[in-house]
């Protein structure tokens, strides 16, 4: 029984002092210090702080525990309390945790995997050393990461459907979008995740200029002017979100559409025969990303746009 004790108690250790380094690399890559940087949006955060979560998972691990133990089953124990204790108290949204999981378990195997790799066969005070490396080094390079510029990506996403009307019918249906049931929308995880439901769509008047409010759930708002106005074939239209009717807790800062990180920009329905009494109707929209991790921000923001459209 005191073995048994013994062996939880160090895996114990391990987990917490992989939990105390993630804790304060998000207080501190979230203070003011570091916010014009991108703040929680730095590779310093989101890339070395989980290898240091990694890599120190393992050190603490007993040597006698296998390697799985110390490679992969502690840090990913160790990244789920760290992401359980940040939703717990409050500190991220269901989304934001959603985002980063996948990529904070990659980062931490890997830390892990170096970690072991650099001290194997080492003394204790190398594997001491190699891992105060680990745990400093977001920190240490955080300062020349602020210095960086924030590169912005342009990406567009599409969806497209086949509906058996006539463009004539299908055109009246998407100037304008009258209230939408929820019954009306099928299943989908962004909607479980948090993000608001489409309600409906209004037009101040027909053609060019004409301005196209559409809502969503909990005061979200979206301000397209029309640019493009071809009748029963074409329609696009700049996008400006309604900051105004948006509640600051809707969305969480590092997902709000229109801030420093992400925007929506244009959107455009085009429609297109697809045979007797059939049309295809295609939807397509312009996004602005603007992280230091855009390939892998770009895979959840092309899911999410794609799901909100379909």
């Amino acid at each position: 029984m005191r073995f048994l004790q013994r062996h939880y108690y160090h895996y114990a250790i391990a987990m917490g002092a992989g939990l105390v380094v993630a804790l304060l690399g998000r207080f501190v890559f979230a203070s003011k210090s570091f916010a014009n940087a991108g703040g929680l949006l730095m590779l310093c955060f989101l890339v070395l702080i989980p290898m240091a979560l990694g890599a120190i998972t393992a050190h603490f691990t007993p040597t006698w525990a296998s390697y799985t133990s110390r490679a992969v089953v502690g840090p990913f124990s160790t990244v789920l309390l760290f992401l359980t204790t940040a939703l717990l108290f409050q500190l991220e949204g269901m989304i934001c945790v959603l985002i980063i999981f996948p990529l904070f378990l990659f980062t931490s195997w890997l830390g892990a995997l170096l970690y072991l790799l650099f001290t194997k066969d080492k003394s204790d005070d190398n594997r001491t050393y190699t891992v105060a490396v680990f745990a400093l080094l977001p920190f240490l390079l955080a300062p020349l990461e602020s210095q960086l510029t924030t590169p912005d990506d342009y990406r567009r996403v599409e969806n497209s459907i086949v509906i058996h009307a006539p463009a004539a019918v299908v055109w009246q249906h998407i100037i304008r979008v009258p209230p939408i049931q929820a019954q009306d929308l099928g299943p989908s995880l962004v909607d479980d995740i948090g993000f608001p439901r489409p309600v409906e769509a209004t037009l101040s008047h027909e053609g060019v200029g004409g301005v196209r409010r559409a809502t969503f759930e909990r005061g979200v708002e979206f301000i397209e002017t029309v640019d493009l106005w071809e009748p029963q074939r074409k329609l696009s239209f700049s996008i400006v979100p309604n900051t105004a009717t948006i509640p600051p807790t809707t969305f969480d800062e590092h997902v709000t559409v229109g801030g420093r990180f992400f925007d929506v920009l244009r959107g455009t329905y085009e429609l297109q025969p697809a045979g007797p009494g059939r049309t295809r109707l295609v939807l397509y929209s312009q996004q602005r990303l603007s992280t230091r991790l855009n390939p892998y921000a770009g895979l959840w923001t092309d899911y999410v746009m794609s799901e909100i459209q379909r």
